[in-house]
């Protein structure tokens, strides 16, 4: 997977990643604003709670019922009664209940109470406190309908005829503590007589008067119709829940919208920190790495790995990019290592090529000096051997501007070579005569021993010599009298032919066996021009390589030299 097709697919699942987390954030808020809401409910009202609200606040063994002591303070506040009945209809519990209360329960009874056919001062409801069983226990709550109680209270005191309602003193008391108030109110709407702050507001209703009255959620209110005088008494009282209700829940939902906004700014401020981390500090690192490459700094600002040499997690998403930052940094560490390599060893060969040059010239210019000068009378064979010196120092110098030529245009492929069938044994038989009826080679032993009659190569004849009497020269030139060479050829299969020169000379160590094919390289000493211009075996690599080849070196110090070829057939 490309790094385009990764972002795709990492922005996509952390974006889902965060949809989700944002989703389940604001169902978890508004979650406990429900419960707060629901809370507070059930503390003004005991019978909007479902089962599983009492399921921790009454522990029953047995026949015998606890009730926690924040559900008996609740229960108490709303002037209300508990009673837990069981299966067989036996009162096993209550709190709070009036006296008498029966011991047990028939079926009628129950049905009567759940069914809310008692007096109609009495709210019931009703739970099953173990809803997987069907023989539970029940759990009833009562609570008196205070407005149905002071109604039934004073009924029976009005004076219908007279229209008047003739309150009592404990009557009186009774809607005082209430914040109550009633009102008579004859067959036409007139309010014949009242008590409390409504009796004066409304002096005669309407049917929208009527309508208003009950749907108002500030007030509860309860009638009596009297069917013989067609008058009516109705009680009414402030309804406390109502109004807290509403404040609680305006604050419940203000404190719940606190709630959602800090926690998306705290959500926003860890997504943000992490989104930085995730993608800022490998694009920050980079560009650090990127502005290092550019001011020749070829490294990593720090360590991207973990011990066990995976990226680190952070750094996963750009791992082409970090690769190919890596290739390119470790690329350009050795091109600048070559570079600065090159650069010496080109001073160094330049330095040995103009000294190489110098002498020769030195000698020249001299020899040509003491010609010209007519204080000197030269005889002939002395003007004889100052021309001889002249000229091997002439061709000395020629052979080294042809070298250099040579090198260059094989690496410019400007060097056409024309192969053909040869017989490589024969071919180095040949060669190797040629240098054995050299008088100066007397000291050395050739040991050529060929594995086969009859071996065929195509090569180039001018070039491959070249390469050829290169090898072998320098086997003798740099090493003393008494080495012995060992030259051999061998097939591999049909394809390839390998050739080895080998010596049991000085050897080479290991800094001129490293740069021997290094055209800009001299191991040798440069004041001695006899030592060849240092451009040999780089021009031997190249001609080989030239025909499709490649060449091997192997030398130990003190012990010797092998040089290993390999040609197509």
């Amino acid at each position: 997977m490309n790094i385009h097709k990764r972002i795709i697919v990492q922005f996509f699942i952390q974006l889902t990643l965060v949809f989700i987390l944002f989703f389940f954030l604001f169902l978890a808020i508004w979650g406990v604003i429900g419960f707060t809401i629901m809370k507070d409910e059930i503390t003004q009202d005991l019978s909007k709670a479902d089962s599983t609200y009492f399921s921790d606040k009454i522990n029953i063994t047995g026949d015998k019922v606890t009730f926690e002591e924040d559900l008996k303070k609740l229960v108490k506040k709303q002037e209300g009664w508990l009673l837990v009945v069981n299966d067989k209809g036996n009162l096993i519990g209550d709190y709070n209940a009036p006296n008498p209360i029966p011991k047990r329960f028939n079926e009628s009874t129950l049905g009567e109470l759940i069914l809310q056919k008692d007096a109609d001062s009495v709210d019931y409801t009703h739970w099953k406190l173990d809803e997987m069983k069907d023989e539970s226990p029940i759990l009833i709550f009562a609570s008196e309908n205070m407005e149905t109680v002071i109604l039934n209270n004073i009924k029976s005191t009005v004076d219908w005829d007279n229209q008047q309602i003739n309150l009592t003193a404990p009557n009186i008391q009774h809607l005082n503590n209430h914040s109550a108030w009633v009102q008579l109110i004859n067959s036409s709407g007139e309010v014949v007589d009242g008590y409390g702050t409504k009796s004066k507001s409304v002096s005669k209703y309407t049917m929208a008067d009527f309508q208003a009255l009950s749907a108002n959620t500030e007030v509860i209110t309860d009638a009596y119709f009297d069917a013989a005088t067609e008058q009516t008494i109705i009680v009414g009282m402030p309804n406390a829940n109502s109004a807290t209700n509403l404040k609680t829940f305006l604050l419940n939902i203000n404190n719940g919208i606190m709630i959602l906004f800090a926690g998306l700014i705290l959500f926003l401020i860890i997504f943000t920190f992490w989104y930085a981390r995730k993608f800022g500090v490998p694009l920050v690192t980079m560009m650090k790495w990127i502005q290092n490459l550019g001011n020749g700094k070829y490294e990593q600002p720090f360590d991207l790995g973990q011990k066990n040499g995976k990226l680190k997690r952070k750094f996963r998403l750009f791992k082409d990019l970090i690769a190919t930052l890596s290739n390119l940094t470790e690329t350009l560490q050795k091109n600048q290592t070559q570079s600065r390599k090159m650069v010496q060893t080109r001073e160094e060969w330049i330095s040995g090529l103009s000294h190489d040059l110098k002498t020769p010239l030195a000698s020249i210019a001299g020899y040509a000096q003491m010609l010209e000068s007519k204080k000197y009378s030269w005889s002939e064979e002395e003007a004889r051997e100052f021309a001889k010196i002249i000229a091997e120092k002439s061709r000395y110098m020629m052979k080294l501007i042809e070298d250099l030529t040579l090198t260059y245009r094989i690496k410019n492929e400007a060097l056409p070579i024309s192969k053909e069938k040869v017989d490589m044994i024969e071919y180095l038989r040949r060669t190797i005569i040629h240098f054995m009826n050299d008088p100066a080679n007397k000291e050395v032993q050739f040991d050529f021993q060929p594995k086969d009659k009859v071996i065929f190569a195509s090569i180039d004849l001018k070039w491959f010599q070249r390469v050829i009497d290169n090898l072998i020269a320098n086997a003798i030139k740099y090493n003393p009298s008494g080495t012995t060479i060992n030259i051999s050829i061998e097939p591999i299969e049909d394809q390839l032919v390998i050739i080895t020169i080998e010596d049991d000379g000085e050897g080479m160590d290991a800094e001129t066996l490293a740069n021997l094919f290094n055209r800009y390289y001299r191991g040798t000493n440069t004041s001695d021009s006899n030592n060849g211009t240092g451009l040999g075996m780089a021009i031997t690599k190249q001609l080989v390589q030239l025909h499709g080849g490649s060449i091997n070196v192997k030398s130990t110090p003190h012990k010797g030299t092998i040089v290993r070829m390999i040609i197509p057939r």
